[in-house]
C-alpha cells in the first residue's frame, strides 16, 4: 500500500514549492489537492521565504535551539516504538514523560521541529535526521501489519477496547492510558510536517496509514460511546484528519476528522453558549478550536468558523494575563478572574504555541491589528519568555506570582509537553512577521529584522531593526524592474498617534486603514527605503477585576522587577507599588547606559526594583505583577496585607507534600484511585473533586517519619451537606461535615494524622469515603504540615 502513496504524490512533490505554515492558507499551494473554500483575506509565506538576520533575540533562540535539536537523538525517541512493534531498541528511552504514559509525544514535536529548521535553514543534518525517523517508523509500521505505529504503554489494548465501544474516560484518561490521541496526533502531525517542509512522500505514506487506522477505531461508535470517548483529551485529532484531507483529496478524512467533535465545548461554542470554557483544562481545548478553523477553511461550514472566532475571543479577552498567557495550573478560572490566579504555574508554554497557530488561521481569514497586536505581545513575554537563551531549555509553566523564579526543563530527563511544542516554537519565528493580501499588498505584522523573498513579486524586502530597544524599523525594497504594491504596516496597540513614515528620507502622508494598518502605497523601485519611527512610553495594566493589581510595559514589553538570585522574603523582600501618582513617567526611570532597563524611583516599598522585559529575567526572583497602594489605603490596610502573607508564607514552609487535586498530572504524581462515583468539579477557578454515594477517592502523600504531622484540606463556602470520613492507610482520622461557609470563599481545614500512623513511613494513603449516602467533597486541595 505504501509504494501506491508514493506513486501518487511523486509528481506533485517535485512540481511543488516547499510549503510553509501547514495550518494557515498559502497562495495557490500545490501541496494540497484541496484548496480553500473560503475566500481569504491573506496569505502565509513559506517558512523557506523568510530568514532571520541581525542580532535579535529571536534569531539567537533560534541557532541555540537548533543545537539543542541536534543533540538528541533518534533512537532515544524511538525506544519505546520499536518495542510496541516488537523490534529491538536500539537505545535506551529519555527520561520524564518519554519514559510514562505520553511516550512518544516528543518524536512528533521532534519532526515537526526538525522540518521547519530545514525549510528555515537548509542544513542538512535536520533532514538527515527526519529521514532516518521516517524510515524507522516504517519498519514499526510494518511489523505491526495494522497501519497503526506508537509508542504508548498498553496502547494496543486501550485501543481495542475503545474500537469495541467499551471505554472509560475521564479527563487525561482513555481505558487507563495518558490521553492517547494527543500523542498519536503529535506522531501524525509531525509526520505531516514532515511531507510539508521537506517533501518526504516516505513520511506522508505513514500518517495516511494511520488515518485509515484511525478510521477502523473510530468509525464502529455510535453516538454515546463516540462522545464518552471525546471526554478524554484529544489534541488537534481533527486539526490532523483535515489536513490529509486537504493534502489527499480524499473526503473520507474530513468525514473522520469530524468524529473528534464534542458536545461540551465546541457544541456550545458553535451555538453562541456563555463560554463553556470557564473551569476547563485549557490546552485541552485550544487545539480543538485549530482544528475547526483548518475545517472552516478547507469547507466553509460557518459553524466551525464561530468555534474558532469565540475561542480566541474568550480566551484573549477574558483568559489571559498581560503576557499573552492564559490559565492557572492549567485550568481556566471564572471569565476576567485573574487578580488571585496568580501562582507558580500559570500559563502554560503549550497553550500559547497553541494560541499563536489559532492567530494565524483568524488573520488568514480578515486580516486585523487586533490579532496581530495579540502576536506580538505573546511572541516577547510569553514564547520567547518561555527559553533559557543560556541553555536553550524550556519552561512548562511561566510563573506570575509575586516574587516567583523561573524553572527550566532538563535537557534529557524531561520531555514534557512543553518540551516538545517548546522545540517548535523557537524553530518558527518568521512565520508571522510577512503576510501577502489577498489584494496584492504587504502585510508587515511584527518589527523584526528579516529578509522576505517575494517569489511572486520578483521582490526582496530586507528589514532592519532593533526594536524594541529602538522605536525604528526600516525596509528596503530589492527589485529588477518597479513594482508596484501597497506596504501595512501594523499600528501597534501601545503607540500614541501615528507613527512617522518616511520613504527615502523624505516624510510622506500616512493613512491608517480599518484593519488598523498603516497604508504605504507606492511603485518601488530597486533599494527605495522605507522607515517607520514608533512613540514607545512606559504605561501600566491592570487586571481586569482588580484596578489596584498592575503590570508594567514599555512598548510591547512586559516588564519584571529583579529581586534577586535568593528566595525574597514574602512580606519585607516583594515590593508593592506605593504612590498617589497613577502616572508611571513621573516615577520610573530610564536608564540611560543600558538598553531596556528601567528603576522604580521612591515608589517601591519597602524598596525601589530595577526592571527589566520579562524574557530577560532568567536566573532571579521576579514580580510581574505589583499591588498598587495610594498612602491612605496602605495605612489602612498595611497589617492585613501583611499579614495574609506571612500566613500563606506560614503553610508554605511547614508543607511536606502539597497536592493539587482535580488536575492531570498531580493526580498521577500521587496516584489517585476512585471509584465511579467520583468526578472533577471546579468552583472559581480551582479545580476539586468529589464522590457521591458512598463512593471513595484515594492517593498518596509524603510524610516525614515520626514527626508531628497534620492534614490541610481545602473546601469552598459554597458546599454544604456534605458528608465523609478521612482515613490514613485504612484508620479513619476524621469524620468532616461541610455546613457551608462564605460563599465564593476557600477555607482550609486541619487534620492531625496520629504518630502510630506515620511511623516509620515515607508515604501514607488518604482516603476519603462518603458517608450518610451523602456526597463527599469538594476537596480543592491537600497538603501535610509539620505540626
Amino acid at each position: 500500500m505504501r509504494s501506491i502513496y508514493i506513486t501518487a504524490f511523486t509528481t506533485l512533490l517535485f512540481s511543488a514549492n516547499v510549503s510553509g505554515q501547514s495550518y494557515i492558507p498559502e497562495k495557490n499551494n500545490k501541496l494540497f489537492k484541496v484548496q480553500p473554500a473560503i475566500k481569504a483575506g491573506a496569505y502565509a509565506f513559506s517558512l523557506k521565504d523568510v530568514r532571520l538576520t541581525g542580532q535579535s533575540p529571536f534569531r539567537h533562540a533560534m541557532k541555540i535551539n537548533g543545537d539543542y535539536m541536534l543533540s538528541l537523538k533518534a533512537d532515544r525517541l524511538l525506544n519505546r516504538f520499536y518495542k510496541n512493534s516488537g523490534l529491538p531498541p536500539k537505545d535506551s528511552a529519555y527520561g520524564g514523560w518519554e519514559s510514562e504514559g505520553l511516550s512518544g509525544h516528543t518524536l512528533g514535536h521532534y519532526l515537526s521541529a526538525c522540518s521547519m529548521m530545514y525549510a528555515s535553514e537548509k542544513d542538512p543534518r535536520f533532514k538527515q535526521k527526519i529521514e532516518y525517523i521516517v524510515d524507522e517508523l516504517i519498519k514499526c509500521q510494518d511489523a505491526r501489519k495494522t497501519g497503526y505505529v506508537g509508542a504508548i504503554p498498553k496502547e494496543d489494548s486501550i485501543f481495542y477496547g475503545v474500537q469495541r465501544g467499551e471505554i472509560k474516560s475521564g479527563g487525561f484518561d482513555l481505558n487507563g492510558g495518558w490521553a492517547p490521541w494527543y500523542t498519536v496526533h503529535k506522531v501524525m502531525a509531525g509526520l505531516v510536517d514532515a511531507y510539508l517542509y521537506c517533501n518526504s512522500s516516505k513520511a506522508l505514506g505513514v500518517a495516511v496509514k494511520m488515518a485509515d487506522w484511525v478510521g477502523t477505531i473510530v468509525n464502529p461508535l455510535n453516538e454515546e460511546q463516540r462522545l464518552k470517548m471525546l471526554r478524554c483529551e484529544f489534541g488537534g485529532m481533527n486539526d490532523i484528519l483535515a489536513n490529509i484531507y486537504a493534502i489527499t483529496g480524499n473526503k473520507k478524512y474530513l468525514d473522520l476528522s469530524y468524529k473528534f467533535y464534542d458536545d461540551f465545548v465546541m457544541k456550545p461554542l458553535a451555538e453562541g453558549k456563555p463560554d463553556p470554557l470557564a473551569g476547563k483544562h485549557s490546552n485541552t481545548n485550544i487545539p480543538k478550536a485549530i482544528g475547526s478553523a483548518r475545517q472552516y477553511t478547507l469547507t466553509s461550514n460557518k459553524s466551525d468558523a464561530t468555534i474558532a472566532e469565540r475561542t480566541w475571543d474568550i480566551l484573549v479577552n477574558h483568559h489571559s494575563y498581560v503576557t499573552g498567557g492564559n490559565g492557572n495550573y492549567e485550568y481556566l478560572g471564572q471569565p476576567g478572574k485573574l487578580s488571585d490566579a496568580l501562582s507558580d504555574n500559570t500559563a502554560e508554554s503549550c497553550c500559547i504555541y497553541n494560541m499563536l497557530k489559532l492567530t494565524g488561521q483568524l488573520f488568514a481569514w480578515k486580516p486585523s491589528a487586533t490579532l496581530m497586536n495579540y502576536f506580538e505581545r505573546a511572541l516577547y513575554n510569553d514564547i520567547l519568555a518561555s527559553q533559557n537563551p543560556n541553555t536553550a531549555m524550556m519552561l512548562y509553566f511561566e510563573p506570575l506570582r509575586m516574587g516567583a523564579k523561573k524553572h527550566f526543563s532538563d535537557s534529557l530527563h524531561s520531555f514534557t509537553c512543553c518540551v516538545g511544542s517548546g522545540m517548535e516554537n523557537h524553530t518558527k519565528y518568521t512565520e508571522s512577521i510577512y503576510f501577502e493580501g489577498a489584494d496584492g499588498s504587504l502585510y508587515v505584522n511584527l518589527f523584526i529584522s528579516s529578509q522576505l523573498n517575494w517569489r511572486s513579486k520578483g521582490v526582496s524586502i530586507t528589514q532592519n531593526t532593533t526594536y524594541p530597544e529602538a522605536n525604528t524599523t526600516s525596509f528596503t525594497v530589492t527589485t529588477q524592474k518597479p513594482s508596484s504594491f501597497s506596504f501595512k504596516i501594523r499600528q501597534p496597540w501601545w503607540n500614541k498617534g501615528i507613527p512617522v513614515v518616511t520613504i527615502n528620507g523624505k516624510t510622506v502622508n500616512t493613512t491608517v486603514n480599518d484593519e488598523g494598518y498603516i497604508v504605504v502605497p507606492n511603485k518601488w523601485r530597486n533599494n527605495d527605503k522605507v522607515q517607520v519611527s514608533f512613540e514607545m512610553n512606559l504605561y501600566a495594566e491592570a487586571m481586569p477585576d482588580n484596578a489596584n493589581r498592575v503590570a508594567l510595559m514599555y512598548g510591547p514589553l512586559v516588564l519584571a522587577g529583579d529581586l534577586g538570585e535568593k528566595t525574597p522574603d514574602p512580606v519585607y523582600g516583594i515590593p508593592v507599588l506605593l504612590t498617589d501618582n497613577r502616572n508611571v513617567t513621573d516615577w520610573i526611570v530610564k536608564d540611560a547606559s543600558a538598553p531596556l532597563t528601567f528603576q522604580t524611583k521612591n515608589t517601591g516599598k519597602p524598596f525601589d526594583v530595577k526592571l527589566t522585559p520579562f524574557y530577560k529575567n532568567i536566573d532571579n526572583h521576579y514580580s510581574v505583577y505589583w499591588d498598587y497602594f495610594t498612602n491612605a489605603d496602605w495605612l489602612a490596610k498595611q497589617a492585613e496585607y501583611e499579614a495574609e502573607k506571612k500566613r500563606q508564607q506560614l503553610i508554605e514552609t511547614q508543607t511536606i507534600d502539597n497536592f493539587r487535586i482535580g488536575e492531570m498530572q498531580p493526580e498521577r504524581d500521587h496516584d489517585l484511585k476512585a471509584s465511579e462515583q467520583s468526578y472533577v468539579d471546579a468552583a472559581y477557578g480551582r479545580s476539586g473533586r468529589e464522590v457521591r454515594r458512598d463512593g471513595f477517592f484515594s492517593f498518596n502523600m509524603k510524610v516525614e517519619a515520626g514527626k508531628p504531622t497534620a492534614l490541610l484540606f481545602s473546601y469552598i463556602g459554597d458546599d454544604k451537606g456534605r458528608s465523609f470520613d478521612i482515613l490514613v492507610d485504612e484508620v479513619k482520622v476524621a469524620s468532616v461535615e461541610l455546613k457551608g461557609g462564605k460563599p465564593g470563599k476557600f477555607f482550609d481545614e486541619e487534620y492531625t494524622i496520629p504518630a502510630e500512623l506515620i511511623k516509620d513511613k515515607s508515604s501514607i494513603r488518604v482516603k476519603v469515603q462518603s458517608t450518610n449516602g451523602r456526597t463527599a467533597g469538594r476537596v480543592f486541595g491537600v497538603r501535610t504540615i509539620r505540626k
